[in-house]
Order: C-alpha cells, then sequence, then structure tokens
C-alpha cells in the first residue's frame, strides 16, 4: 500500500514517471523506502529548501500512525 502511494505520488511530480522506483525494507517497527528518481526530477521530488520530501514524509507518516509503524523515506540518487 505505502509503495503504490509513493510511486503515485512521485510519478505526478516527475517528468520521467516510468523512471520511479520504490524499494520497500521492512524491520520490527520501521519500514524503510528508497525512492530513486532520473537524476533531472531529482530538484523536482526535493523541491525548494525540501520541501515537497518534507511534505511526502509528513503524508506518509499520517497514513502510517494508524498501524503503529515508523516510516523513513529516502532519496537515492
Amino acid at each position: 500500500m505505502m509503495v503504490k502511494l509513493i510511486r503515485s505520488m512521485a510519478e505526478a511530480l516527475v517528468g520521467n514517471p516510468g523512471e520511479v522506483q520504490v524499494l520497500e525494507t521492512r524491520g520490527g517497527q520501521t519500514s524503510v523506502y528508497e525512492l530513486s528518481v532520473a537524476k533531472e526530477d531529482l530538484g523536482r521530488i526535493i523541491g525548494k529548501r525540501g520541501q515537497t520530501v518534507k511534505s511526502i514524509r509528513t503524508i506518509l507518516n499520517a497514513v502510517s500512525s494508524k498501524s503503529n509503524k515508523k516510516v523513513v523515506l529516502e532519496i537515492v540518487e
């Protein structure tokens, strides 16, 4: 569910939606998601002063709070 959510948000923001990849690594109470996009789309995902990626992380934390799990989103270059 979270992978689809991250992928759909990223694809809506980038110019090359076919390049979006999301990898999930699950731990005990923490899930780590690695988002990778085309080099020219990194700025669109990060946003000015990191505001776009911060907003995405806020949405993910709100969704994950229902299941009492921690979510970490990493942007992979």
